[in-house]
């Protein structure tokens, strides 16, 4: 069947990371093949070169493009007339920064997972290396995906809760409770073991995420914060619990908690925003739903894709009102968006204004900053310390 002559072919996917029982590399699969736009076509699957030939056959990947390390797969792919667009990195966080650094030196643009590594210094570097060469880079915060999520910072930056004052988030888990890191359960394991995680547990796992989720939304840019991290779990060196108290340029004040320990909590993601007009509440549990308190007024509930929305939030949603869309969705949307920013970089031309606005190498800096900064403070015994 012909292709129509103006549709732009599927952008050629390879992955590192993401082999047999590894959860977010299923994700990041799924959340390419969503809206169309990617093909995965290579990988280096697993550390090992015959689990990663292994995950290759599974996923219908070429034999002679199933890598024993990402090292070969870089300069292989960058030598194919048919070489990939687009390296999506899944591995655990100690092995971002190499592995992105060898595609961005072979001039393969990068989509990858968070925390972007595992020390700022690292990050300035790479950092330095996508401005040096021109590559997109794309950071999975897949939070900001979510159509209300932008909803939500379209309402603030058109001032409909006034000056911002009051800044609220928080990110509950409970599968760490016990030390599941025991039991051979690999998500556990290289999550508590600091050689692989870095420094932070808790806070770099998802700590990031509600961090990320605040500054996404608000706009606001964090002048200093005082944190305490904690570890509960006999054994454990990383922290599993983090309270942090936040003040933002401008005046606003913040606090933060992430925790992995707390039962009855799955994915309790929320955020709370307030300001001088009013305030806004969006849980990620129940991410189709974003609660508007105009100061005076009856509180309102906006749904995904219904009435009063704007344009970013209505070209994040792929389906009628009512029907649940949620993490994969928000995960696609971030794919798709991505997706135009390569097409935009590979066609000399701007990327559509509603596709520009996704996390990238800038967030992840700042991010490997919150944690260092937080580290500080703990350190410190709480202390307020400046980013």
């Amino acid at each position: 069947m012909s292709q129509h002559h103006d549709t732009p072919r599927r952008l050629r996917l390879g992955m590192v990371g993401g082999g047999q029982g590894a959860f977010i590399g299923g994700v990041h699969r799924i959340a390419a093949r969503i809206d169309d736009h990617f093909e995965l076509v290579a990988g280096a699957f697993a550390s090992d070169a015959e689990r990663s030939r292994a995950a290759a056959a599974e996923l219908q990947v070429a034999e002679e493009r199933a890598y024993p390390d990402y090292r070969a797969m870089a300069e292989a792919e960058s030598q194919r007339p048919d070489g990939i667009d687009v390296v999506a990195i899944v591995t655990p966080n100690h092995l971002h920064f190499d592995v992105a650094k060898a595609f961005l030196e072979a001039g393969i643009h990068v989509i990858c997972d968070k925390p972007m590594t595992t020390t700022l210094e690292d990050a300035r570097e790479l950092e330095e290396l996508v401005e040096r060469s021109g590559l997109f880079f794309g950071l999975t915060h897949n939070y900001s995906g979510y159509p209300l999520v932008r909803q939500a910072r379209d309402m603030v930056a058109a001032g409909e809760l006034g000056e911002l004052r009051v800044v609220q988030v928080e990110y509950p888990q409970d599968w760490l409770s016990t030390r599941l890191e025991d039991s051979g359960v690999k998500q556990a394991e290289w999550r508590t073991d600091p050689q692989r995680s870095g420094p932070a547990g808790c806070l770099g796992d998802i700590g990031t995420h509600a961090y990320h989720l605040a500054r996404f939304v608000t706009g606001l840019e964090l002048e200093s914060l005082a944190a305490d991290m904690h570890t509960f779990v006999e054994g454990r060196v990383l922290d599993e619990n983090v309270h942090m108290m936040l003040r933002f340029r401008g005046g606003a004040r913040g606090m933060l908690w992430s925790s992995q320990v707390v039962p009855g909590n799955e994915n309790g993601l929320k955020l709370r925003v307030y300001g001088s007009q009013g305030g806004l509440e969006w849980h990620q549990e129940t991410p189709n739903r974003l609660f508007h308190s105009p100061l005076g007024e009856p509180s309102r509930i906006l749904t995904r894709n219904g009435p009063g929305l704007g344009e970013a939030a209505l070209a994040a949603s792929r389906i009628p009102p009512g029907h649940p869309e949620g993490y994969l969705e928000a995960f696609a949307q971030l794919y798709t968006d991505f997706a135009e920013q390569i097409r935009a970089h590979q066609a000399g031309r701007q990327a559509a204004p509603l596709a520009a606005n996704t996390p990238g190498v800038t967030d992840g800096v700042d991010g490997l900053a919150f944690i260092t900064r937080a580290l500080a403070s703990s350190a410190a015994g709480g202390g307020w310390v400046d980013m």
